[in-house]
């Protein structure tokens, strides 16, 4: 590329590529970003951990964003790209977070780029474009990497003046690399020392809904890790949440609502944060009941049976095939009758007034159930079957009773 081109500004317009080509580019997006991935993880394996660590959705959003946005461009040069431009940001603070030269990522744009090159040139013998048109593309194209690399570094920028002159800096830096795939990087201990911060056995991590209020960190205890500046912000509370802890916590966040995960072992503190984030996730659906502070200790079962939903879907679909094909109102109420039952092992007396019927339509459903489902509810590994995903459709609101 020349030495005197010019990156296009915010919404400028790719000329002279035709709007007409984005239509050809938009259905190679999703195989696109495959390959992208995979020549990108194997050419720097560092970005290969990172998309198995827990920021690795808001890393595939904004892979997905990066291209995405350049399809949009070429079709609607006017189109905002506010949401790109925060996801780039954010990956020049990994960068910075994880002590790296933007070298690593500018070599990932810029392989990025040269992979979707190959694949327009694939779709311009497709299709039969002329060679100007492929041309156009590939300056637009490196042009548009210039851009994203820019946008980065105003991240990586971000975090770097304030490096200097903060010991949280280090502390965010630290706290990534905890929750990173592991195992831990032996660098783990020479960082505790940079940043202040002893090394603890066992970790609490919390959840916060995001946005995290800017004065939160303030208020936490000193040796409290906090990265508020991600699209899932988060805390470490080294040791168990003790009631002390706790105060600190609850004065600290104020109207934010949080989750706390289960106290694990330090290499385990990515497996306490998704398992909190989980639970945020089943409040945000409705599923679990919303309250300023939820601990993940008292949901565990809800947790455990919503790991999967399709997967459970798929295993009440089996265990209740014989009843299949009754009609839905019948069927209903003999799948809820019939989760009471197994879930309670209650009499039908009580099973009744549980579902406010008499005992005797439980005892008549029971036998309508015994007929259809036969020998499954008295094998133990059926019935098994059958209660958790009964009671995993029932907090999902997925059965009807009565």
């Amino acid at each position: 590329m020349p030495s005197s081109t010019r990156p296009p500004e915010v919404g400028e317009p790719l000329e002279p590529l035709p709007k007409e080509f984005a239509a050809f580019m938009r259905p190679e997006l999703p195989g696109l970003m495959k390959e992208i991935r995979v020549e990108v993880t194997r050419a720097y394996p560092v970005y290969g951990r990172l998309l198995n660590g827990p920021n690795a959705d808001a890393i595939r959003q904004g892979v997905e964003q990066a291209l995405s946005a350049f399809v949009d461009r070429v079709a609607d040069p006017g189109k905002n790209a506010a949401l790109r431009d925060e996801l780039l940001r954010k990956f020049g603070r990994v960068e910075a977070y994880e002590g790296r030269e933007l070298d690593t990522l500018q070599g990932a744009y810029r392989l990025g780029a040269r992979i979707a090159l190959r694949r327009a040139n694939a779709l311009g013998q497709q299709y039969r474009l002329s060679p100007t048109v492929i041309l156009a593309f590939a300056d637009a194209l490196f042009a548009y990497v210039e851009e994203l690399e820019g946008i980065s570094r105003e991240g990586y920028v971000e975090v770097q003046s304030r490096a200097s002159t903060e010991v949280s800096a280090q502390r965010r830096r630290l706290l990534h690399l905890i929750l990173a795939a592991p195992p831990l990087p032996q660098s783990l201990s020479g960082l505790c020392e940079a940043a202040a911060w002893q090394l603890p056995t066992d970790v609490t991590m919390v959840a916060l809904r995001s946005p995290a209020p800017e004065h939160l960190e303030a208020g936490l205890a000193g040796d409290v890790l906090a990265d508020l500046d991600v699209p899932h912000p988060h805390l470490l509370v080294p040791g168990e949440l003790t009631p002390e802890r706790r105060a600190m916590l609850d004065a600290a966040l104020g109207s934010t609502h949080a989750v706390v995960g289960l106290t694990v072992p330090l290499a385990q503190a990515a497996d306490s944060i998704r398992w909190a984030r989980r639970v945020l996730q089943l409040i945000d659906e409705g599923v679990l009941p919303d309250e300023p502070v939820v601990r993940c200790e008292d949901h565990l079962v809800a947790l455990w049976l919503l790991s999967d939903p399709p997967l459970v879907s798929h295993l009440a679909a089996r265990e209740l095939a014989p009843i299949e094909g009754l009609p839905s109102s019948r069927r209903d109420r003999l799948v809820e009758t019939l989760r009471v039952h197994v879930s309670t092992r209650a009499p039908a007396e009580q099973v009744g007034e549980m579902l406010g019927v008499h005992a005797q339509t439980v005892r008549y459903r029971l036998r309508n159930l015994d007929t259809h489902l036969g020998d499954r509810l008295a094998d133990p590994d059926h019935r098994f079957a059958l209660e958790a995903s009964l009671r995993a459709l029932h907090l999902l609101g997925g059965d009807r009773s009565q």
